[in-house]
């Protein structure tokens, strides 16, 4: 196993980390075959793995319940004497807090979920810029403060899935964060905070954890004819995973890259990726960037993010509305994209929320019926979450 630094945390991690969100299950989401998980984290730590990256919701029955992910962590790295070798990583559930006390309340569920009696890195979860506005009006920096002095978390952050802009106000708000978890792969240099993000992280020292390197698996399933075409034309040859994640490797901006593994397989693969230097040729590099484009070609739609219809007058998110179809369009995997437009997008704001007023119709400089785009998306991903 190859490890980087984490930034100023100072933290040696493991260049892959044990992603704990889609762990083997049996019978639902929410029921984890304890079994199989065991001997994938067992594989894991032993091979080098050193970070595991859990959260409050992860393997719940609903998409923002009390999961149980935390708890079976907990319980395998107590029973098997592995909690001070491993750098544990969780995240507060910064959309279910009301008031000041509430985040304290949560933290104690984490921490007895957990079995045990400090966090190594607290990330607050999914930070979009409601969200983030909310918990700095209940004094979340204080909370954080006061969470690194009494010892029961050693390092905060946050995650995200929002623009560059706003990652970087959200940083510069706060002196003490060490860790920001992004997403990031070949398809995503300019979704998001992308590349930008990441070169800023890594301006002001802050480390960088990467999630969906494989989109959900998207990026190594069901490859289309003319993307498989274009990998055959490598001068190294490489699977599908070794190209997703040896791209994130390959850049200097890059601390520690997340998976959401689900068999024992997919464990040891990946350790031996991780374990392995591969420097991709400028050719190759060249390669990815032609797979990027032509992946881009099966998009829903011509979006592209101006801007110029929003603010709807009736509050949908017309831009991540489209977006999130263009790219569950795209990968051609409806049900792994639902749970990015189910959790990114508020219920108010997705697109059965369109009441066809066609305000947005003049300002679109793609000329798209906007109303019927928001339709298709509809009836693409529907209006409930069920895709567990």
């Amino acid at each position: 196993m190859l490890y980087n630094k984490l930034g100023k945390s100072g933290l040696e991690v493991s260049r892959l980390g044990f992603g704990a969100m889609r762990l083997p299950t049996k019978e639902t989401n929410a029921d984890i075959d304890e079994t199989e998980a065991s001997k994938m984290l067992e594989y894991g730590i032993e091979n080098g793995i050193n970070l595991i990256d859990t959260a409050y919701p992860y393997h719940s029955k609903e998409l923002d319940g009390n999961g149980n992910s935390e708890r079976f962590i907990g319980k395998f790295l107590k029973e098997n004497s592995y909690r001070d070798e491993i750098i544990l990583s969780t995240k507060s559930p910064s959309w279910l807090m009301e008031e000041k006390s509430d985040f304290d309340r949560y933290l104690d569920i984490q921490l007895e979920k957990l079995q045990t009696d400090y966090i190594d890195v607290y990330l607050l979860h999914s930070l979009t810029v409601p969200d983030w506005n909310k918990v700095k009006s209940l004094d979340v920096l204080d909370f954080l403060d006061d969470c690194l002095s009494s010892g029961k978390v050693r390092h905060v952050g946050f995650s995200s899935h929002i623009e560059v802009d706003y990652l970087i106000e959200i940083l510069d708000e706060y002196p003490k964060w060490e860790i920001v978890m992004t997403q990031m792969n070949y398809l995503d240099e300019y979704y998001q905070s992308g590349i930008m993000g990441l070169d800023y992280l890594k301006q002001v020292n802050v480390g960088s954890m990467i999630m969906e390197p494989l989109r959900g698996g998207r990026l190594v399933q069901n490859i289309p004819r003319e993307v498989q075409e274009l990998w055959d034309m490598a001068e190294v040859k490489r699977t599908p995973v070794e190209w997703a994640l040896q791209y994130l490797w390959n850049r200097d901006d890059v601390d520690c890259v997340l998976s959401g593994m689900t068999s024992l397989n997919q464990v040891k693969d990946n350790v031996r990726i991780a374990s392995t230097e591969d420097i991709i040729s400028e050719y190759d590099q060249e390669l990815i960037r032609e797979v990027a484009r032509t992946y881009r070609t099966f998009l829903g739609n011509s979006c592209t993010r101006c801007g110029y219809c929003m603010p709807c007058p009736h509050g949908v998110d017309i831009i991540n509305c489209l977006t999130e179809y263009n790219i569950a369009h795209m990968m051609n995997d409806p049900k792994a994209s639902a749970m990015q437009y189910f959790s990114l997008i508020d219920d108010d704001a997705r697109a059965d929320s369109c009441i066809d007023c066609k305000e947005c119709l003049p300002y679109c400089t793609q000329m798209l019926n906007i109303p019927e785009e928001l339709q298709k998306v509809y009836e693409y991903f529907g209006s409930d979450f069920d895709h567990f």
